[in-house]
This record gives C-alpha cells, structure tokens and sequence, in this order.
C-alpha cells in the first residue's frame, strides 16, 4: 500500500460536499477516491487512458453501478456535458494546458474541486514533477481559489524494488533520483498535497 487511499478520501469528503450533485470526476481512470458512496447524483467518469477506462468500466458493471457513473474515454478538454461539479484527482499537473482545462471546467460547472500535489512535496521530487506541479498551483491562484487546505500523507514502501516500480513511469530523472534510496527498506517519504476549490 503506498499510501492511505481511505485517509485521502476522507478529507477530499471533507473539504467538498458532494451529496446529489452531478461530478464530471477528470482522471477517474486510475484510483478513485470519489465513489457514489459519496452520495452523488451522477458520476461522469472521464479519462483518455482507454485500457484504465475499461477497468473502471468492469468494476462498475460488478457493483451494478451503471446508473450512477457513466464511463467517457475522452480528453477533457472535448468533454461538453454540464454538470453542478468539475473534480481533478492528481491529474491537473500533468495535462498539457492546465489554465484551458480549468477554463473549460468553469464554462461546465458551478464549483471545480483540484486535489492534486502540494509544490515542495518531497513525493513529487521523487516523481520528477515539481515544475509540472508548482505551474498548476500558480494557474490555479491566477484564476482564483475561493478555499483551500493542505493535508500530510506519507508514501511507504516495503524495499527499494517496489519504490522503483512506482516512480520507473515517471522517466530517467525519476529513476537517477530513485537510486540514493537503493537497498534500502520500509521507504516512507513524506506526500503533502492541496484541496483547492475554484
């Protein structure tokens, strides 16, 4: 387990009310944290990684879900359905236009909720992402953040083999930086990250 997936969902519940509303949830592909036990209207789940897609899609299927999360493997970015929320889940940093995506989130919803990493967090060296994550967080202030909260989690490892399979997809400066922890076990490296409402 890298990390406390309950512990990040808590907060994110936390931090934004979800209840009956209709969430285009941007990154779903992955690991979600926002799931109809949230008690959502909808859920658009929304995704270009086809083969994540079809996971999510199986797993909906399984728990008889259909109703309430329909599946798009889209870019966000050509995605025109409205809803009463957009939500980014660690993935604002990595699209390519971070201010047009936004831009595009506020033209479909109401509230856009980003929970992304915090610029500084020691994980995202790790990930060779922090000029990737410190532009998302400056476009988000230009546009204006109407409540944010920073929260601490960590990233935990049994040994240096599975450190290195995690960040491996981040590229070679994620590998070289990986390889001052090697030999290494029980790795924890401190994760902090931003709830930001727009």
């Amino acid at each position: 387990m890298a990390t406390d997936y309950a512990r990040l969902t808590k907060n994110l519940l936390h931090f934004y009310d979800f209840k009956n509303k209709v969430v285009l949830f941007v990154g779903a592909g992955v690991k979600q944290l926002l799931t109809p036990s949230a008690g959502t209207r909808k859920i658009v789940a929304i995704d270009q990684d086809v083969a994540a897609l079809r996971e999510l899609a199986a797993s909906v299927a399984a728990q008889g879900l259909q109703a309430s999360v329909e599946v798009v493997g889209s870019k966000f970015e050509d995605v025109e359905r409205r809803g009463d929320v957009v939500y980014f889940e660690f993935c604002l940093h990595e699209m390519a236009d971070p201010e047009r995506a936004l831009a595009h989130a506020k033209a479909l919803a109401n509230d856009v909720v980003v929970i992304d990493h915090s610029p500084g967090s020691e994980w995202i060296y790790y990930g060779a992402e922090e000029d990737k994550v410190q532009h998302s967080a400056e476009v988000m202030e230009r546009l204006g953040v109407r409540r944010h909260e920073r929260f601490h989690a960590e990233q935990r490892f049994e040994n240096y083999a599975e450190f290195l399979a995690k960040v491996t997809p981040q590229g070679p400066v994620a590998i070289e930086r990986a390889q001052r922890l090697t030999g290494m076990t029980n790795i924890v490296i401190p994760m902090s990250y931003d709830l930001n409402l727009l």
